[in-house]
């Protein structure tokens, strides 16, 4: 496949998502000209055969490697066939695929390296669990402390970044619950980043894997590797 320069890939982890993904790809086909990848995580439903019917380019794991590995396959694809630009997006429809023009344009523009889609900027406002919310600000503060960044929304699957941060992360990215790490990797590499509103939502198909056991799991596992991802900077 030959791309053209500043042409986007929308990459969408899958897991279990076959009730959702059929019709993501779909609209995502319909709206935009862009390539859409799907990446299956080992899952054991119909979610590959969902997303091909529905027009997508399909990847399927061998087994479940998680969400940094499953996003990290997806990056490695998009560098070895020469895309610019990446789009990364959930395929259980919690994220407004109308706001995508929105984390691509300071991209397309040279602004940014990295655009991050926060649900708690604009006039949305987004209600999430009380342990998902306590977890998000918790992380904020973790990063806005260490890097510099201002940021809203650390834990955002919603992102856009360009050719320079897709090839790093093609062979650096964090392999579980990535998205707080990379403000890491961002800072090391002096990315420019910024956060843009966008639309979240609840789950439109399926359970959410984040129980409240996996969310103090979550926020102590990722709290760890923040850390550890903070001395390494600094050696």
């Amino acid at each position: 496949m030959i791309t053209q320069p500043d042409t986007p890939i929308v990459i969408i982890p899958a897991y279990q998502e076959e009730r959702s993904i059929g019709d993501l790809v779909r609209s995502l086909r319909e709206r935009y000209p862009y390539d859409v990848l799907v990446v299956n995580d080992g899952s054991t439903d119909r979610t590959s055969e969902t997303a091909r019917e529905a027009g997508a380019i399909v990847l399927d794991l061998p087994c479940n490697l998680g969400i940094g590995g499953a996003v990290q396959t997806g990056f490695l694809y998009a560098r070895d066939r020469g895309y610019d630009v990446v789009v990364r997006i959930d395929g259980d429809g919690q994220h407004e695929i109308e706001d995508i023009p929105k984390v691509l344009e300071p991209i397309l523009a040279g602004r940014a390296d990295a655009v991050i889609g926060s649900r708690f900027l604009g006039e949305a406002e987004y209600r999430g669990s009380i342990p998902r919310i306590f977890g998000i600000r918790f992380f904020r503060l973790l990063v806005n402390l260490t890097t510099g960044y201002r940021v809203t929304d650390p834990t955002s699957g919603f992102f856009a970044i360009n050719r320079r941060l897709i090839e790093f992360y093609s062979d650096h990215y964090p392999s579980d619950y990535p998205e707080v790490d990379a403000y890491i990797l961002m800072h090391r590499l002096k990315a420019r980043t910024i956060e843009v509103p966008v639309r979240m939502y609840d789950r439109t198909e399926g359970k959410s894997s984040i129980t409240a056991f996996r969310a103090v799991y979550y926020m102590v596992k990722v709290t760890l590797s923040y850390t550890i991802n903070c001395i390494r900077r600094f050696e």
